[in-house]
């Protein structure tokens, strides 16, 4: 049997008892590339394969960032509108207020 607890408040949440998932994905933003004239003329079969002889040289390949990173949050029914009211948790953050000392 599976037990779940809130990511949001640690609450138990109990089989059959309604809970929400929170899904996210990030990932870099890339705005599409202008296309020249050149670009269609270009032979790229010739960088391709110069690519493929660097790869097989190479001892070991490099490590690069995972360009997209998912998440899975379990919420409580609280914690959810909390959520949606607020996803990016702007309000919880404006809410200190220091006095002038």
């Amino acid at each position: 049997m599976l037990h779940f607890t809130c990511d949001g408040c640690g609450k138990k949440l109990r089989a059959g008892e309604d809970h929400h998932v929170v899904k996210i994905e990030v990932f870099a933003a890339h705005g599409p590339a202008a296309l020249t004239e050149a670009d269609l003329e270009e032979d790229h079969m010739e960088a391709v394969s110069q690519l493929l002889r660097d790869m097989e040289e190479m001892d070991e390949p490099e490590a690069e960032e995972p360009s997209a990173q998912h998440r899975r949050y379990d919420l409580c029914p609280a914690c959810c509108k909390r959520y949606l009211r607020d996803p990016l948790g702007r309000d919880a953050a404006q809410k200190f207020d220091f006095s002038e000392n």
